[in-house]
């Protein structure tokens, strides 16, 4: 998984990709918790937000068991995950990807999904896939992915729209 290099001097400069490990549980709950409370408040309701961050628990031992069920790559920032993206492998699904709020439009998922794409094209993939929020969706759209429409999702009672997305890695 060769990393993405880093330019010039500023805090971009000081983010470094690699595998998680389970030091970075604990980080990945909280990124997972504040990009959906804070990241997507343009795109959903606080009803669908809480819904949607209480899905998954803030306890550490859930995302190490997430990271024995997915490739997990993270973004480290003087030594703190700061975002990262899960792979299933054998469905060539990116199944998570999340940055910490404050850094969001630094082109650190943008970083995180090129590792996806470079990580499942390595293992044979010739398409990926994700189910991508409102927000995320507007972005792969103006780069090469394509929507096959929006479904629903319940969490705790809401109803959460996302779009089914693909991009061919041919």
């Amino acid at each position: 998984m060769p990393p993405p290099v880093s330019r010039g001097t500023g805090p971009m400069a000081r983010i470094h990709y690699r595998e998680a490990t389970s030091d970075d549980a604990a980080d990945q709950a909280e990124v997972f918790h504040h990009a959906v409370m804070q990241g997507t408040s343009r795109h959903y309701t606080m009803a669908q937000r809480q819904a949607w961050a209480s899905a998954l628990s803030r306890d550490a031992s859930v995302w190490m068991d997430r990271q024995s069920r997915y490739r997990t790559l993270v973004a480290e920032c003087d030594r703190r995950c700061v975002g990262f993206v899960e792979l299933d492998m054998e469905k060539a699904n990116v199944e998570m990807l999340y940055v910490w709020p404050s850094l969001a439009g630094m082109g650190i998922g943008r970083s995180l999904l090129a590792l996806a794409e470079c990580n499942l094209r390595e293992g044979g993939a010739v398409r990926m896939t994700i189910d991508a929020s409102l927000g995320l969706a507007e972005y792969l759209m103006r780069h090469g992915w394509d929507s096959h429409g929006v479904e629903w999702v319940e969490r705790a009672g809401e109803r959460l729209p996302r779009h089914n997305m693909s991009k061919n890695l041919s």
